[in-house]
Order: structure tokens, then C-alpha cells, then sequence
């Protein structure tokens, strides 16, 4: 389903969610602050002229750009605004009938003497009917005067924005007497006349003047609400205005989450590359799989005409050859980029704004929860956060944090202080897991680092090059990425103090302590030293990576939130495998963790602390206070909640493998939500199947899973090609990718000069 043009969709259809929140057909709407408003309309002049209706809807437009003002003045004649710091000029033109006067005033902007304004909304019929009484002499009349003035409006169509406001529908049984005889039967009527003599003229020309039909639309919904029947409430005012400032800045400001209006962005010449090399790769896959097909065929078996036995091939299958791997893994990778780059890049696909509902995000949680119970299975091992438990642990948290973002439930505060656990709790893994692998194998081996490097960063090198995104936008990988080499600096600088060296001599664990109280110093002066920070990560080329719009505030805000529960992670580690070399735990099957009365007693504590930090993030009251409290808190919920898991032996000895399945590709899940499940960058939702709400979410939910799946095999496959274990081979591709990297920060370079 093509999304067409989205400016007319919005100007034409969609529907309410909800009460208040208008959702365009097939694209999103920005909800613009007055400082966006000013911004988009310096140096602007634009001109209301109709009757009251319309009169309201410049009051509801200039709201939005001076909300302090009130609907004062003559409200039959004409109304001046201006704000003077942006230059924007805004005139309200009483004229309730279309007639020689309304005709007189457009023609005037058609002359040379008159400046002409640079935005005309225009609209009228209610006074006709109000003043003749609704006869049919009056709609002739009316018809004769608006084919007058059409050819004048397609004219100034040519240099400026032109919109016709249709007359919305009225609510008859609250309407006066005097306006009894205003039916909607007859506002169609009008209508009709004005959809079919405008633009008569001019049917297959680009300057067009603009039919504002979406009104209408809203009225049916809301004009029930109206004080006199005839007016539309509010709300239903303010949502036109915002129609109205969509429809013409959008192109100009841009704004992600407004895609009504937007033209695509044109190519960039990394993007172009990047198309080349996924296009060579398809074709050189293609050439070679031709080529083996071939042989196989040649050497296939084959009947003996003397003997009449089959003979068996000479020549058996080769193994799959690394450029034939590479050239595979690129083709599939090829065609997924391109799917990436349709959903959210391409005018192709329809977006939507999302729109929270308490039933829209615990449903499906209290769904995924139930259907991860039933596929319970036993653990290999009992240990304390074993590769399952972690796996499923990750599965889980992901699946909530997806929910969380389709729904748009960030708008209510405990739902999003309970997801700002979740993303600590992935950290907190980090810090574990990595610090748990150099503490007991020693291994600081560049090979290791390369590794992980390499499986955590290429997807999202893969996407800023072709979505033409910054690094930086897909938070998450940056910052595990940080992490994990601040872990390994920790622990490889001298003195490396690992697990078989401090077995030797305990007075190497305090050697490691002061390690960690070292590393938590470090945290504590960057998180209250902004300054400094923002010094580390401002040299070239590390800001290349670490800014967003200009600067690094926003990696700055994101580090700073969950600075501290990595080094928890890493204690916690510390203190555990302490406790299992000296056997102060049982891991067996089936056994407590410590003896019946200390379990039970951490047992009851973990669940209070559980509980009570519940309570205290569900009270949060003000988002910014509470987030100034989560990096030191986060820990109890975390820290609650494996004492929960693994205490109990059943609960440590069985695993939900749906769960875990999902874990394994956590980090696609995460990253790939950001184009082919959401849409807009996050911003909004993809809609591959309109007027079918769930279908639509269960279609793009599969393709979503489908391919981080598939994703995840790729990397798993180039990382052993990219990141080889022979040293001197390593080095070689380590050359290569700094080459390709000077070579991509080149074109960033070029790219930048000429949008400049």
C-alpha cells in the first residue's frame, strides 16, 4: 500500500484517538511548540478571511504562536496580529459571504501594488443561508460568486499557500432560531459547489488551491460538544490550527515525528556507496552460485552405458569458500537494508503517532508473561545467573521494553521509571558479564576485544550509513560499547589482577578493590562535571560519534543516568565468585542458595525492597527529580530481583526458553525496532496494513523478528571473517577497518560541506 500524498491525506482524512488526539490517515503529526511556530513562519504574512468559523481558527493559529493571547476586538470586523520578534504578521479579514467584497479584497493580492500574503485561508457559506433563509436562489448565487473568485485563488495558488476551509456540519437540535434554517443538508450542498468549481480550471496543474475538507471530519466527532451548534469546541479549533501549521512547516522544519508533508530525503553519497556495494554483492553472489550450480551439475552422478551402474562423482561438494560466505551474508544483508530503508526512508510505507492506553500496554504484558510460563524447561546448570537465566532474563526485559515503545507508554511516569530499571538491569549484565569473563579466564587478548566489539557495533555502522544517521542516535550501543571498554581498561591496566593470581594472595583482592574505588571516583567527578565530560568526548574524531545535533549533551544525559549500576554489576560479580570459591553458597539442584533461615530472611527482604521501590517510582510525581534518584536506587530492584530468581533452587534450576530464545537477539530486537517496527526513528508506528490495526502489528511484527533474527546470524557469520584469531591476519583487518573508517569520515566531511 503506497502512502501517497500525505499532505493530502492529512488535509482530507483520519480519526480520533482517544478524544482529543486526531490521527492523520497514513502519516504523523507534529505537535508544534510556539518557539517552533515562530521559527517556521519568520518574516511571514498570512491572511484569515471569512465569516466566524474561521475567525476561530485564527484565534487557535496565532495561539500557537503567542499562547497568552485572548479573543478580543470587533468580532465582525477585522483583527491585526503581530509579533514583532519574528516579524510574523497574522490578519483575520471579516467577510461572512462570498461576494463582490471577499472578490474585491483577493483580487487586490493578484495586483502588483499589493504584497501578498504569503499564507490565504479562506471560507464562507453560513451567513448566505442564515441571511436568505436557505433558498435555493442563494446557493446559485453563491456558485456564481465563487467561480468569480476561483480563477484569482488559483492565481495566487501559483506563489502562496491557498487553503478553502469546507463548512463543517452543524448540530441542529442545538442551533437558535435564527440559525434554524442552517442544516447540514445544505452546508453539503455548499460544499459541493466549492470542492467542484475550484481548481476547475486548473485540474492537472502542481498550484492548486488547497481544500481544508479535514475539519469536517472532526466535527462529526466533536460538534455535539459545541456551546451553540454551530461553533466547533476548543479543542476541535486547536487540532485544525495544528493541521494547518503541519501542512505548511513540516517541509520547512522538518521535525521527525511529523511525516505529513515531508518529502523524501534525497540520497546521500555515502548512501549511494553503500547501494553500489550491496548491489555488487547481490550480483557477484548470484555469478558464483550460477557457477556452482554448473558444476554440480557436471559432476553429478551419472550411469555407466556398459555396466549399467552408477558411477559416483570424482569430485565432491566443496566446502562453502570465505568470499562466497561474505559475498551471502551481504546479499541477505543487501535486501534487508533495503527493507529498512522502505519503512522508514522511502515515501513508500504509512506511519502513524502513537497513542497511549493502559489496556494498549499491560494486555500484551501480561500476555507475553503467561506464554513465556508454559514453555518452562530445566537449566544445564544451577549456578547463580547461568547463560539461561541471563538469556531469558534479557528476553523478557527486551519484549516489555518493545510493548513500552509501541504503546507510547513513556507518557505515563511509573511505567517509565520501571523501564529505566530494565535498561539498567541490561548494564548491570554488562558490568557482570564482562568483568566475570576477564576475573576468571585472564583473557585481555585484543582478538577478545575486537570480538566483541565487532558483534556489538555492526549492525548500527551498517545503519548509519544507510538510514544516514549519527552514531549516537541509537544510544544504547554506544553506551555498552563505553562500558565495555571501561571494564577492560580496569582490569588490564597494571597491575592485572585476575581470579588464579588473587588465589595465590588475598591481598590482591584488595589490590582490585581499590581498582573499583578508583573506577567509581572517575564516575562520581564526570557525572557532577558536565564540563569535563563534554572536554573528553569533544575531540575530534570521538565527537564524530558521541554528538547529536551539534553536541554531546544527550550522550552526556544518557551516561549520567545509569552511571553507577555497571560498577554495581562488576561488584556484584566480585563479591559472588569470592563467595563461590570459598563454597560460602550451594548452587547444587534443587538446593537454597544459603542456609533455610538466612534465605528466608533475604528472601523477605528482597521482596519488601522489590515492592517498596514499586510503590516509590508508581509515586513519582515529577520526572526530572526522579531520574536525578535512579542511578542510586536502580540497583534494589535489580539486585531484588535476582535474590528472588536464584535463592529458591527450583526457581535457579528452570528457565523459560521462549524467553531465552528472544535474549539471543536482544540487541537486533532493540536496534531493529528503531525503522521496521516503529517508524519515524522511534517517533511513531509503521503502518504496512491500513484500517487493520492488530493485523497490522502482528504482519510487521513478524518481518521485525524475522529479520533480527537473521541479522544476528549474519554478524555471528562475518565476525568470524572480520575478526580472525591469527594475530598477524587480525592486524591486517584491523588496518583494513581503520582505512574503511578514515574513508567513511571523509564523506562525512564532503557530506556536511555541501549541506552547508
Amino acid at each position: 500500500f503506497k502512502g501517497g500524498d500525505t499532505c493530502e491525506y492529512l488535509l482530507s482524512s483520519g480519526r480520533f484517538l482517544g478524544e482529543k488526539v486526531w490521527q492523520p490517515h497514513s502519516c504523523m503529526m507534529h505537535k508544534y511548540k510556539n518557539s517552533e511556530a515562530k521559527q517556521c513562519l519568520i518574516d511571514k504574512h498570512i491572511v484569515f478571511i471569512g465569516d466566524s468559523r474561521i475567525r476561530q481558527l485564527f484565534y487557535s493559529f496565532i495561539k500557537l504562536i503567542n499562547p497568552q493571547v485572548r479573543e478580543e476586538g470587533n468580532k465582525h470586523g477585522n483583527i491585526p496580529f503581530e509579533d514583532k520578534s519574528a516579524s510574523i504578521k497574522v490578519d483575520f479579514l471579516w467577510h461572512p459571504e462570498v461576494n463582490g467584497s471577499m472578490r474585491q479584497r483577493i483580487k487586490s493580492w493578484t495586483e502588483g501594488s499589493v504584497a501578498k500574503p504569503h499564507i490565504i485561508v479562506a471560507g464562507a457559506a453560513t451567513w448566505s443561508i442564515k441571511i436568505h433563509n436557505g433558498s435555493n436562489e442563494a446557493l446559485t448565487q453563491y456558485k456564481i460568486n465563487i467561480t468569480s473568485i476561483a480563477p484569482l485563488l488559483e492565481k495566487l495558488a501559483k506563489s502562496s499557500d491557498v487553503y478553502w476551509v469546507l463548512q463543517d456540519p452543524v448540530y441542529e437540535d442545538m442551533l437558535s432560531e435564527s440559525r434554524k434554517m442552517i442544516t447540514n443538508e445544505k452546508i453539503d450542498a455548499y460544499n459541493e459547489a466549492a470542492v467542484r468549481i475550484l481548481n476547475s480550471s486548473s485540474r492537472n496543474s502542481k498550484a492548486k488551491v488547497k481544500m481544508f475538507s479535514v475539519s469536517k471530519l472532526i466535527a462529526q466527532e466533536t460538534i455535539m460538544k459545541s456551546a451553540d451548534g454551530l461553533h466547533l469546541p476548543e479543542s476541535s479549533r486547536d487540532t485544525n490550527a495544528m493541521i494547518l501549521m503541519n501542512v505548511y512547516c513540516n517541509k520547512i522544519m522538518k521535525p521527525i515525528d511529523g511525516s505529513c508533508c515531508q518529502p523524501q530525503p534525497p540520497l546521500t553519497l555515502i548512501q549511494k556507496l553503500a547501494f553500489c556495494f550491496f548491489t555488487l554483492s547481490i550480483i557477484g553472489y548470484l555469478i558464483i552460485n550460477f557457477i556452482h550450480r554448473n558444476n554440480f551439475r557436471k559432476n553429478k552422478s551419472c550411469t555407466d552405458l556398459e555396466s549399467g551402474e552408477e558411477k559416483k562423482p570424482a569430485i565432491s561438494t566443496p566446502n562453502v569458500s570465505t568470499l562466497e560466505m561474505l559475498l551471502h551474508s551481504f546479499c541477505k544483508l543487501g535486501l534487508i537494508m533495503t527493507y529498512f530503508y522502505l519503512c522508514d526512508r522511502a515515501n513508500l510505507f504509512m506511519k502513524e503517532n502513537k497513542f497511549y492506553t493502559h489496556s494498549s500496554f499491560f494486555i500484551p504484558i501480561i500476555y507475553i508473561l503467561v506464554l513465556g510460563v508454559f514453555y518452562t524447561e530445566n537449566t544445564k546448570e544451577t549456578k547463580v545467573l547461568n547463560r539461561e537465566q541471563t538469556d531469558e532474563w534479557k528476553g523478557w526485559m527486551q519484549l516489555v521494553i518493545l510493548i513500552y515503545h509501541i504503546s507510547g507508554a513513556s507518557t505515563f511516569l511509573p511505567v517509565y521509571m520501571h523501564i529505566r530499571v530494565l535498561v539498567a538491569a541490561y548494564l548491570f549484565q554488562t558490568g557482570y558479564g564482562h568483568f566475570s569473563y576477564f576475573w576468571i579466564k585472564g583473557d585481555f587478548a585484543v582478538y577478545r576485544v575486537c570480538q566483541v566489539l565487532f558483534r556489538l557495533n555492526f549492525l548500527v555502522v551498517v545503519l548509519c550509513i544507510v538510514m544516514d544517521r549519527p552514531y549516537q542516535f541509537y544510544y544504547f550501543v554506544p553506551l555498552v560499547t563505553v562500558w565495555f571498554m571501561i571494564i577492560y581498561a580496569t582490569l588490564a591496566v597494571w597491575p592485572q589482577i585476575v581470579q588464579k593470581k588473587a588465589n595465590g594472595n588475598c591481598l590482591w583482592h584488595f589490590g582490585l578493590l581499590l581498582k573499583l574505588i578508583c573506577l567509581l571516583t572517575c564516575i562520581y567527578f564526570l557525572s557532577y562535571s558536565q564540563g569535563a565530560f563534554e572536554k573528553v568526548f569533544s575531540f575530534w574524531p570521538l565527537s564524530k560519534c558521541f554528538e547529536l545535533n551539534g553536541n554531546v549533551y544527550e550522550w552526556w544525559f544518557r551516561w549520567k543516568l545509569d552511571r553507577y549500576v555497571v560498577f554495581h554489576g562488576m561488584l556484584f560479580a566480585f563479591i559472588y565468585l569470592a563467595l563461590q570459591k570459598r563454597q560460602m553458597i550451594s548452587e547444587g539442584k534443587g538446593d537454597p542458595l544459603f542456609s533455610s533461615r538466612v534465605s528466608n530472611v533475604l528472601l523477605f527482604i528482597s521482596i519488601v525492597s522489590f515492592l517498596t521501590y514499586s510503590v516509590w517510582a508508581s509515586s513519582c510525581k515529577n520526572k526530572t527529580e526522579c531520574n536525578e534518584l535512579h542511578p542510586s536506587v536502580s540497583v534494589v530492584q535489580i539486585l531484588a530481583f535476582i535474590l528472588i530468581r536464584n535463592i529458591p533452587g527450583y526457581a535457579r534450576s528452570v528457565y523459560s526458553s521462549f524467553f531465552a530464545w528472544f535474549g539471543k537477539i536482544s540487541l537486533e530486537l532493540f536496534i531493529c525496532q528503531y525503522h521496521i517496527w516503529l517508524a519515524a526513528d522511534t517517533k511513531g508506528i509503521l503502518v504496512l496494513i491500513p484500517g487493520y490495526p492488530m493485523f497490522n502489528v502482528l504482519v510487521s511484527t513478524f518481518i521485525f523478528v524475522c529479520v533480527a533474527h537473521e541479522i544476528s546470524q549474519i554478524t555471528n557469520d562475518l565476525a568470524q571473517v572480520v575478526v580472525p584469531k591469527d594475530n598477524s591476519a587480525l592486524l591486517k583487518r584491523l588496518l583494513c577497518v581503520a582505512g574503511f573508517f578514515s574513508g567513511l569520515l571523509l564523506f562525512s566531511a564532503t557530506q556536511e560541506q555541501s549541506r552547508h
